[in-house]
C-alpha cells in the first residue's frame, strides 16, 4: 500500500452508484487525512481478492449491490478476517440504517449522497481506525 494515499475500495455492481460515491466523497476527504485513492471492484470475488491481497485501508459496500448486497459482504468480512478493513456500507433508505448494525459496518451513508456528510463520515472512519495523517 502507498505512504501517501488510503486506499479506499468501492464495491457496487452498477457503475453509477461506484461514480457516485466517488464523487460525494472527493479525493481528499478532510484535510487531515491522506489523499484517497480508490479501487473499483463490481464482483464480491474481487473485493475478497483485493482484501486478500492487503491492498485495502477502508471498504465503501453497496448495501443494494446485486447479486450479493454490500451488507452480508460487510458481515461475512468482519466475521472470516481478524484484521478486517473497517467498512462503510450505503443504502436508499434511512430506514435501512439499523441494518448496518447487523452488517457490523463501521459507518452507513444514505443515498442520495451528500457530499459533506460522506466525505466526513469516511474522514471520520479513516481517523479512527489510526491511519496516517496527511503529513506522517
Amino acid at each position: 500500500m502507498s505512504t501517501s494515499t488510503s486506499n479506499v475500495l468501492v464495491f457496487s455492481h452498477r457503475q453509477e452508484v461506484r461514480e457516485a460515491i466517488i464523487t460525494a466523497i472527493g479525493r481528499r476527504p478532510s484535510p487531515d487525512i491522506r489523499s484517497v485513492h480508490y479501487i473499483e471492484v463490481s464482483t464480491v470475488a474481487e473485493v475478497i481478492g483485493e482484501v486478500d491481497a492487503g491492498n485495502v485501508d477502508l471498504l465503501i459496500l453497496d448495501g443494494e449491490a446485486q447479486p450479493t448486497g454490500g451488507m452480508g459482504v460487510s458481515r461475512q468480512l468482519k466475521n472470516e478476517l481478524a484484521s478486517c478493513p473497517p467498512t462503510v456500507v450505503t443504502v436508499r433508505r434511512k430506514d435501512d440504517r439499523w441494518l448496518a448494525t447487523w452488517s457490523q459496518a463501521d459507518a452507513v451513508l444514505v443515498h442520495p449522497l451528500d457530499p459533506l456528510t460522506a466525505a466526513e463520515s469516511v474522514a471520520e472512519v479513516l481517523r479512527a481506525h489510526a491511519l496516517p495523517t496527511a503529513g506522517g
